[in-house]
């Protein structure tokens, strides 16, 4: 071999090394190991309202805004329980993660992360479960209220431990469970697209949590009614637009309010005025244009109502001055506060129908419902089915108001869930259908008893899902 052909061997070799070396680099640089998850911390002896809690609810601003969305900030062991007295037999964390305000600005968010006793098939389903918190304080949301000895409870949150119900009932089919606290950390109560980023996000931080044992391509289904079902059906239309890594393959929200002006309209004056109050209080911490327009024109009435129900959760906050002229607390040069440019602009940017979500729903609502109108409702479903890819099962409940749908039309939206979280096609198209009670429909009636004598059993301490 000549020493010319040795050099170009030598050269070849080294420049296929070099390249292999690159290559190699490459790969690593794209292929980044997972983030390493947060340290569990211990449960608290005696759990802690936000309040009082600010380092896990409110961690540096630095901190969040480095974090991605969904990303886990911190994590710690709770131990949960019914009403806050009777103690649970599940795994049970909390979790503060990363989310998005109204404005893209970044922000924390807590959730609840339950997962049952057993075995179940890897990847484990999850169910997200927006909770209605309807309340103005820190301490009324669900992260606190579900603890064992928190007295969120007997100070007014009395729709959270009752709905708790309702994630005790999907622990027992084996699936995990997220409950986000959806209304941020100002209590924006009634900021749906809030709720929505912030319970998509709380989906994120559940797929990327392994103790939980649900990867990213897990079936994940969404529940929620009432304030619930307003962050539950935001997430549903945010999904194609600010998750679409989410493997959501079913929602299920009852007791819609998805045009709030409707709802103050039906509202006002009557007896469920101060519950609605509180939702345009909440309004103003997530718009500031909005809160500007209310402190602008707010009279002495109005200025004293919000200060005195800024602190309550749901049942006392909805207790103080019912039958308020909404209204009349305004001072308006237009007349109507309802055609002021603040409010309709709030109102549109909080209404829902706009978008179609890209995963079947199953959608109900009381005949009678007292809170949320029909019509409101009605316009929502109707605007979806304009679409003929849009799949709707939409049922009205005659034998029913507000809280009683829920009651009646839970357990049947459960069922349904079941079903598309174990791959069963949803119908295709929209139907729109009126039944005497929701209870009465195939297979409710059985499976609303096993679920209720499940939840006995675990009163007495028996595993959830075992």
């Amino acid at each position: 071999m000549t020493i010319w052909k040795s050099h170009a061997l030598r050269r070849t070799a080294a420049l296929a090394a070099g390249v292999l070396a690159v290559l190699a680099t490459t790969t690593t640089a794209v292929a980044e190991p997972a983030p390493a998850q947060p340290a569990i911390q211990a449960p608290a002896p005696i759990p802690l309202p936000p309040e009082f809690d600010a380092a896990f609810y409110n961690p540096p601003a630095d901190v969040v805004a480095a974090t991605d969305p969904g990303g886990l900030i911190a994590v710690r062991q709770v131990n949960v329980a019914n009403a806050g007295i009777i103690p649970l037999n599940v795994d049970a964390w909390q979790v503060s993660y990363r989310s998005n305000n109204t404005a893209g600005q970044p922000i924390p968010a807590v959730a609840t992360m339950l997962k049952p006793r057993g075995v179940a098939p890897e990847p484990r389903k999850l169910l997200s479960v927006q909770i209605a918190e309807d309340s103005l304080a820190g301490y009324c949301a669900p992260s606190y209220a579900l603890q064992f000895l928190s007295a969120a409870t007997f100070a007014g949150q009395i729709v959270a431990p009752a709905e708790f119900l309702f994630a005790q009932a999907a622990l027992q089919q084996g699936w995990a469970v997220v409950i986000p606290d959806h209304q941020g950390p100002n209590s924006a109560y009634a900021a749906g697209p809030l709720a929505g980023r912030i319970t998509l996000d709380g989906i994120r931080a559940a797929t990327a949590f392994e103790p939980l044992g649900v990867g990213a391509q897990a079936p994940v289904g969404m529940y929620g009614y009432s304030g619930g079902a307003l962050a539950t059906q935001h997430a549903a239309e945010l999904k194609q637009s600010y998750a679409p890594d989410l493997n959501i393959v079913a929602s299920a929200s009852g007791g819609n309010g998805p045009d709030l002006g409707a709802a103050l309209e039906m509202a006002n004056g009557q007896a469920t005025a101060a519950l609605v109050l509180a939702a345009v209080i909440g309004l103003t911490r997530e718009y500031p244009y909005f809160a500007e327009y209310i402190d602008r024109n707010i009279d002495p009435l109005g200025r004293a109502l919000i200060t005195a129900k800024g602190p309550l959760c749901v049942q006392y906050q909805s207790m103080l001055l019912p039958f308020v002229d909404l209204k009349g607390l305004l001072w308006s040069t237009a007349g109507d506060p309802m055609r002021n440019p603040a409010v309709q602009r709030v109102v549109e940017e909080t209404r829902l129908g706009k978008t179609v979500p890209d995963m079947p729903m199953f959608i109900w609502h009381s005949r009678w419902d007292e809170i949320l109108p029909l019509g409101a409702a009605n316009t929502m479903v109707d605007s979806y089915c304009t679409d003929p890819s849009a799949q709707v099962q939409y049922t009205r409940d005659w034998a029913s108001e507000h809280i009683v749908a829920e009651v009646s039309g839970g357990p049947a939206a459960l069922l349904w869930l079941r079903d598309r979280l174990n791959g069963v096609p949803a119908q295709s198209g929209c139907s729109t259908s009126d039944v005497s009670s929701m209870a009465a429909a195939p297979g409710v009636l059985p499976y609303a008893g096993t679920m209720l004598g499940e939840t006995v059993l675990a009163l007495f301490g028996k595993p959830i899902g075992s």
